[in-house]
């Protein structure tokens, strides 16, 4: 086909540090087990943040020009030869991830192991595969999933991160009458709050460093109580940072009347000194998981963790979990989810969305959670 036949679209294309750019791109239509879709909203994460700020997230640098963006849900507009799932027309959600499907990872259901994987909006594999920043995208059709009506586009964009903590929550055994503890309550952590209420549990609280984001977490009802850790100088010997996680967390869990511990600790902030105390949070048999990336390398109080049996679990993406999700978000289970969004921002100004994020606060001093791009 003459790329002189072919409509042009939007794309907002990063090309380097707060190097943003809105591009016109011509639309292809879809390949042989692909569908096409409109893309209607698009939730801003913490890695699309580190390629804005950074051209990086960790080891991952930009090699070349990259549309950000991967929580996504759109309409069909085309769907490829072979595609017997989809119609044009029908609303979904895009799952950003493309496995093998032929190691031994994939066979075993662990897809998020993939070697192979490609991530729509990663810079980890070359060339980047393009995320959902962009007007239509062609995407395969076995990670599309359908939405029920009563599940709008911007619930369905929160399907991604949710099945993180839906892939956590699964790794932990997380069940009804439990004692969850939640470390961090930036988007993730308020999903782990969430979706531990959705469960069943019996009690959800929650500490961070940041007082307006923990009242919010109670004010909404995703956590019964909250702590605020004190902001200290930084510990100048392993041995101190040490002894300070214990003490800190100790007078955390005297606050919230559990000095024994909570049955599982979402560790969702990556910092060093949050996962010592996670390790001191959770009660003897109980299970830590760490959800956040942060530190790469981390001192852990081991023997604390080893001699009282708490399970200190990795936690990676998720797999097979896009209906779950879709069915919780859409169930009204997750009461108050929708208060996660704060911001909503056109595409044409996607810029603005991550300066927001960045800044943790809009002009007005409002608190920013989690920014939705919308189409």
């Amino acid at each position: 086909m003459s790329p002189v036949a072919l409509q042009l679209q939007r794309a907002v294309v990063l090309h380097g540090p707060k190097d943003l750019r809105l591009e016109d791109r011509p639309s292809w239509p879809p390949q042989i087990n692909q569908a096409q879709v409109a893309v209607k909203s698009t939730g801003l994460c913490g890695s699309d943040l580190h390629y804005y700020l950074e051209g990086r997230n960790g080891d991952f640098a930009l090699q070349a020009p990259l549309v950000l963006g991967h929580e996504s849900a759109g309409v069909i507009t085309a769907v490829g030869p072979g595609v017997k799932n989809l119609v044009p027309g029908q609303r979904v959600a895009i799952e950003a991830g493309i496995m093998c499907k032929e190691c031994n990872y994939c066979q075993a259901g662990r897809y998020n192991l993939c070697k192979d994987m490609r991530f729509a909006s990663s810079a980890k594999t070359f060339p980047h595969l393009d995320g959902t920043l962009q007007d239509r995208m062609n995407h395969p059709a076995h990670v599309i999933h359908p939405l029920p009506d009563n599940c709008s586009f911007e619930q369905a964009a929160l399907a991604e991160p949710l099945s993180v903590l839906i892939h956590a929550g699964r790794r932990a055994n997380l069940r009804s009458g439990l004692r969850v503890l939640v470390f961090g309550v930036g988007a993730i952590g308020v999903l782990a709050c969430a979706l531990s209420n959705a469960y069943g549990a019996s009690r959800v609280v929650a500490i961070d460093i940041n007082q307006a984001r923990l009242d919010f977490v109670k004010s909404h009802g995703f956590a019964s109580q909250t702590y605020c850790l004190p902001m200290v100088d930084k510990a100048k010997t392993t041995e101190e940072q040490l002894r300070r996680a214990k003490e800190n967390v100790s007078v955390a869990l005297h606050e919230f009347n559990e000095p024994e511990g909570f049955d599982i600790v979402f560790e969702c902030t990556g910092a060093e000194p949050c996962i010592q105390m996670s390790i001191h949070a959770a009660v003897a048999g109980g299970k830590v998981m760490l959800v956040g990336m942060g530190a790469r390398n981390v001192m852990l109080p081991l023997s604390a963790a080893a001699l009282r049996e708490v399970d200190v679990q990795g936690s990676f993406r998720y797999a097979n979990t896009y209906p779950e999700a879709i069915k919780l978000l859409s169930s009204g289970k997750l009461r108050g989810i929708e208060k996660l969004i704060t911001h909503r921002i056109p595409l044409e100004d996607a810029a603005r969305g991550f300066e927001l994020l960045a800044r943790g606060k809009d002009e007005q001093g409002n608190l920013v959670i989690k920014v939705v791009i919308e189409a």
